[in-house]
């Protein structure tokens, strides 16, 4: 089920920072109970924003040079960006209408810009 990609250090760059549409990442362990209940929204959104926002996932046990970069305080922690540049945090469990609007909000700004 797991259709949310990884990033690691070394493909951050690439799949985040140049991406061409915005990006949400989630910062997560393995451990992290939140972080597991948080997984099944960012599928079912993943799969309904295709192609208008990526969604993908850092796990903070295996890249803290990511973390430490974005300030990762308390997991989960879901970073927003636009045109390679982080446009807004939150953290904690967040749901699924509120991402939504997030989400929408974001590509709606993204493509207005475009234009």
């Amino acid at each position: 089920m797991n259709s949310v990609p990884h990033v690691s250090n070394s493909t951050f760059s690439k799949d985040v920072l140049q991406s061409p549409v915005p990006v949400l990442v989630d910062f997560y362990a393995d451990w992290c109970g939140p972080c597991r209940m948080l997984a099944p929204t960012l599928e079912k959104l993943s799969k309904e924003f295709a192609g208008r926002v990526k969604i993908l996932k850092v796990n903070v046990d295996a890249e803290p040079e990511l973390a430490n970069e974005f300030r990762v305080e308390s997991i989960p922690l879901l970073v927003f960006f636009a045109e390679g540049r982080p446009v807004g945090r939150a953290a904690g469990l967040a749901n699924e209408s509120g991402l939504r609007q997030a989400l929408n909000q974001l590509s709606e700004t993204v493509s207005h810009q475009a234009n």
